[in-house]
């Protein structure tokens, strides 16, 4: 049983060294502009978008590509990062990082891992830091929101300067 769980995790950990995340994508990219866009470094086998909680619209979008092998991957990792790569005509340049296995929503549990629960209590010292940093959370999403609203306003200015 846990040679099993072994060997699914193994195979979960090949799979993000062959995955690429991609960020900062158009909202109107779509499956096969990806696979059309990333063909030309390899064949792509699987497109996921990662859906924005913060934000109850569909704005920047990010998507993890697997490749078919995990040196393709590097290579699309590496050109993406030093060139601007456009998809889809927008005027936002796309960015690519390798994928981490805490991107995934499907990954397996880690063999040997277990994970602790506990409540504070309002006396504990660290219950004053979990308050913060939730305010902090809020905060942030807040100022997200703005900072979107902004981009998506100056992006559709600019393509409407360019006539696409």
């Amino acid at each position: 049983m846990e040679s099993g769980k072994q060997n699914e995790y193994a195979a979960f950990e090949e799979k993000v060294r062959r995955t690429v995340y991609l960020d900062n994508l158009s909202p109107n990219v779509t499956e096969s502009i990806v696979r059309t866009a990333l063909d030309q470094y390899g064949t792509v086998k699987s497109v996921e978008f990662i859906p924005n909680y913060l934000e109850p619209r569909n704005m920047p979008q990010c998507a993890l590509v697997e490749m078919e092998k995990g040196k393709q991957a590097k290579v699309v990792i590496s050109t993406l990062s030093e060139f601007p790569f456009m998809m889809s005509g927008m005027p936002r340049p796309v960015r690519a990082r390798a994928a981490v296995a805490e991107m995934f929503g499907d990954r397996p549990r880690k063999p040997g891992r277990q994970i602790r629960i506990c409540w504070l209590d309002t006396a504990d010292p660290d219950f004053e830091v979990a308050s913060k940093l939730k305010q902090l959370v809020k905060r942030h999403a807040t100022e997200t929101a703005v900072m979107l609203k902004v981009n998506s306003k100056s992006c559709i200015k600019i393509h409407s300067f360019q006539g696409v």
